[in-house]
């Protein structure tokens, strides 16, 4: 059974840094890319960033020169450095991965507060 669990969220002032991870356990075939969703209080789901098979990156306009996702395949585990966090950035943060077979996985999320 595949399960993604997020964690690295909290309270952080505007200006710093938090750094979540997303490990995922179970096999995940012919996976297609891994994403980062945030969804704000009363606001849809939006994406932040994505990071395919090949490596290829891909941020929202607005966290680009801000946000950085990596992964590490060897412990099968997507990451989100955010820097320079601004009080529209609070959300609750995603981990999402799909695959080529069109199968998604998705974990319960980590909120993430930005005091002004």
């Amino acid at each position: 059974q595949v399960q993604l669990v997020e964690s690295g969220g909290g309270l952080v002032q505007a200006g710093g840094s938090l750094r979540l991870s997303c490990a995922a356990s179970g096999s995940i075939f012919s996976i297609n890319n891994r994403v980062w969703y945030r969804q704000a209080p009363g606001k849809q789901r939006e994406f932040v960033a994505s990071i395919n098979s090949g490596g290829g990156l891909n941020y929202a306009d607005s966290v680009k020169g801000r946000f950085t996702i990596s992964r590490d395949n060897a412990k099968n585990t997507v990451y989100l450095q955010m820097n320079s966090l601004k009080p529209e950035d609070t959300a609750t943060y995603y981990c999402n991965i799909n695959t080529n077979y069109g199968r998604d996985y998705w974990g319960k999320g980590t909120p993430v507060t930005v005091s002004s």
